[in-house]
């Protein structure tokens, strides 16, 4: 098979001896906070569902690097458009005299965004949409509180880890962190609904210590670091009541799942809710940092007019080589139908899940939507993390790549690129099963 829909070919067990060497250079030069150096591959090359380490090693890849790689890795139709923008603008003045690509790209998030979702500020990194939307938040309703959940992950930039929940990365900065937020539980299961949405409004309406009424609810329609978790339905329309009622704006975080991952350009597009903000990022460049908070005209237009400097920006705003791929990536996600695809291929990965579930007594839960899936190991394991991690390490001696999800990482992710072939993904399935069942 072709490189990016071949199966995994481990020919020196990693990490093999170039992924070590390159590994011990690293750590001489990277913050020790970065990366963990025991079990680490070096990436020198990926197409596809495919990636190649240092070693000639190849794997499949079931995190689609970080959920990024929704087209498939280095998509050929991307790189170019990059290129050709490279060669002729390859950066602008974004807030001041824009390029044509930022103009197309907010054209082309208005048309696929749902409901009246029409005006954007662009960013980078999915934490920076976040902040714009929290900001937009503030400046539409004059109330800094926010409402978050708990299990939530929005980035860690400090107006983003502020709404974040998991202490791991909450503790170190607590002192810095804004204390206007509040978190609520998110529901699991239909028969947490009535109690979420009851301690979310008391939330809203409590009188909070710190002065900050609350004017803005942020949520993820599916927990994704949180260890893919999927609402019962009517919690996204529930708060979409409660925000209604107390003139607060509604922000969904679809930075992880956005663009096809769960089997439509957006989750909370089964539950038919429309918010006032959108942020998006990940999957929309599949390989250039760039993200997007997408608002209503009503909620935007709140922002004063820019008179010479805007008041929230930033030096790479709208650069033309990531409006580019962006364009183009939406382009080849149209054109090959990988979100019905997701949807389609993620039923199968469901049914054969459910499968390895019924004669594996370690499995708890199946989670998630589309190829959105999350195998929360539990059952009859004492140390759900530990298999959970031994699992991972496992797979990855046997050319498979996926992560741990969840506060106690007992989360197995299965998040692959849209684009993997059946037989790749039945394969790697296959894989994370026998790297479980060697865990003692």
């Amino acid at each position: 098979m072709p490189f990016g829909a071949d199966s995994p070919r481990v020919t020196v067990t990693p990490p093999g001896p170039v992924s070590r060497a390159l590994a011990a250079r690293l750590r001489a030069v990277e913050s020790p906070n970065i990366t963990p150096l025991e079990d680490t591959i070096v990436w020198t090359e990926a197409a596809g569902a495919n990636v190649r380490d240092a070693d000639g090693n190849v794997y499949v890849d079931l995190t689609a690097g970080f959920a990024v790689a929704a087209a498939g890795h280095a998509r050929p139709e991307v790189a170019a458009a990059v290129g050709r923008q490279a060669a002729r603008l390859p950066h602008g003045l974004g807030d001041v005299h824009p390029s044509e690509a930022k103009i197309r790209l907010l054209e082309r998030l208005a048309e696929l965004a749902p409901g009246d979702l029409s005006v954007s500020v662009l960013a980078s990194a999915g934490a920076e949409a976040v902040e714009a939307a929290l900001k937009t938040a503030l400046v539409a309703t004059g109330r800094p509180g926010v409402l978050a959940f708990d299990g939530a992950y929005h980035g860690l930039t400090y107006g983003a880890l502020a709404v974040t929940s998991r202490d791991l990365f909450r503790a170190p900065f607590r002192a810095q962190l804004y204390p206007g937020v509040r978190f609520a539980p998110y529901p699991r299961a239909p028969g947490d609904l009535a109690g979420a949405l009851d301690a979310a409004g008391r939330a809203m309406d409590e009188a909070a210590p710190t002065g900050a009424p609350i004017g803005a609810v942020l949520v993820e329609p599916v927990q994704g670091r949180g260890g893919l978790i999927r609402p019962p339905p009517g919690f996204l329309a529930g708060l979409r009541e409660l925000c209604d009622a107390r003139a607060a704006v509604l922000i969904f975080d679809e930075i992880y799942t956005g663009f096809g991952r769960t089997g439509r350009w957006f989750a909370c597009q089964y539950e038919g809710v429309v918010p006032d903000i959108m942020t998006v990022g990940k999957a929309l460049t599949g390989m250039l940092p760039l993200s997007a908070a997408i608002g209503t005209p009503a909620v935007m237009g709140t922002w004063p007019t820019s008179g010479g400097e805007a008041i929230h920006t930033s030096t790479f705003l709208g650069n033309p080589l990531a409006c580019a791929a962006a364009l183009a990536q939406l382009d080849v996600i149209e054109a090959e139908g990988l979100v019905g695809r997701a949807a389609d291929l993620g039923a199968t990965l469901e049914r054969r899940l459910r499968d390895w579930a019924s004669r594996e007594p370690r499995i708890a839960e199946l989670r998630g939507l589309g190829l959105m899936q999350g195998v929360r190991l539990g059952g009859t394991t004492p140390d759900a993390a530990g298999a959970a991690s031994r699992t991972v390490a496992g797979a990855l001696r046997e050319g498979v790549l996926l992560l741990p999800e969840g506060p106690a990482g007992d989360v197995l992710a299965l998040t692959p690129p849209l684009v993997v072939t059946e037989a790749q993904l039945l394969e790697a399935v296959t894989v994370v099963e026998r790297a479980l069942a060697a865990v003692s």
